[in-house]
């Protein structure tokens, strides 16, 4: 029989929805059956919480029953809610497999540390630190790491288009993936740009573009025992990196290939590794992260954000990273449980 009684949550109502439902699948495909009793919690667009038998594509249309997480630590599980009625299904242990805005950004976070169940990845405060790139630049340039120049700009806020740096990049503050980034060459622009990471975020922040390759570093475990995965690099035919914004990712992107390993130095690639511990450290981050960082062409390491969900679909760079580094999904999953579990208990 299974021993450890695993609720996965996935889907939720950002746009990383679809997403998150693809990295569901693949750790659908690498859990061990006899190691874990799975319990699928997805979330609808609408934000309704779900008990289904797995997250298959039309896992809506599905066997599914309504269920919460209970905030009382005395039940440590989930609450399934019928006919007037509920049942306890107790948890050893959650793997939230969530992206981007009541993902990645605390707020589920917060719902689990209430409920008392262990949980894998960042806490509260180093999920919303890393979820608003402005805070996780200012952590990050105190913490000795070069970060882009740029400047936040609220809602409402008028911008002169004369002041910024070009080329820049505009992008909303806390949001993931590439949804709303665009790239501005001149001050006429601007404004497209603005409205269009507005859709985001009220937040937004302008950065001076780098000039440099655009580098990742996948990183496993709890301070001060990190294992960083290989470092990958993104090639681009033209523009800028845009994830998950293909029709098809899973037939690959129109400009990028992501490189693992990473064609750079041993020297650039250790470098980028060490700069990505210490981003993690800074940070606050535990159990897993992906770190996206710039590599100039002087050998600097710029930041440029961190996931702490990062995505585990069949195209992701998180996954490709680790096995490349020795370190299958299935192997991944087991050590983020344990950690997760043996922090809980420490």
């Amino acid at each position: 029989m299974a021993e450890t009684r695993i609720g996965i949550i996935f889907g939720g109502s950002s746009e990383e929805h679809p997403i998150s439902v693809k990295s569901a699948q693949l750790v659908a495909q690498n859990l061990d059956p006899e190691k874990y009793l799975p319990f699928w919690v997805g979330i609808t667009k609408g934000g309704a919480w779900k008990l289904c038998d797995g997250p298959d594509a039309d896992w809506e249309g599905g066997n599914c029953r309504p269920v919460v997480l209970a905030p009382d630590p005395s039940v440590q599980g989930l609450l399934l809610l019928e006919s007037g009625r509920y049942e306890t299904i107790r948890l050893d242990v959650v793997l939230p497999v969530l992206h981007g805005k009541h993902g990645e950004d605390g707020a589920p976070q917060g719902l689990l540390e209430l409920s008392g169940i262990p949980y894998v990845g960042c806490d509260i405060q180093s999920s919303a630190l890393c979820m608003d790139k402005s805070l996780a630049y200012a952590i990050a340039a105190g913490a000795g790491i070069d970060t882009p120049n740029f400047i936040a700009v609220t809602a409402h806020e008028k911008v002169d288009a004369d002041g910024i740096f070009y080329p820049a990049f505009v992008k909303p503050a806390r949001s993931g993936s590439s949804f709303g980034v665009g790239k501005v060459s001149r001050p006429e622009e601007l404004a497209d740009a603005i409205a269009e990471a507005r859709r985001y975020d009220s937040k937004i922040l302008i950065e001076e573009a780098v000039v440099g390759s655009e580098v990742g570093c996948a990183i496993l475990g709890n301070d001060p025992e990190l294992i960083t995965g290989e470092v990958d690099r993104i090639a681009l035919s033209h523009g800028f990196f845009k994830i998950h914004q293909e029709a098809a990712p899973e037939r690959g992107s129109d400009n990028s290939t992501p490189i693992v390993p990473a064609d750079i130095p041993a020297e650039s690639r250790a470098r980028v590794q060490e700069t990505a511990k210490a981003i993690y450290r800074a940070l606050g981050c535990r159990g897993l992260a992906r770190v996206d960082m710039f590599l100039t062409p002087a050998g600097n390491v710029v930041l440029n954000e961190v996931n702490t969900l990062p995505g585990l679909t069949s195209y992701s760079r998180y996954p490709r990273m680790m096995a490349a580094a020795g370190f299958p999904l299935s192997e991944v999953i087991d050590r983020l449980v344990s950690l997760a579990i043996e922090g809980k208990n420490r």
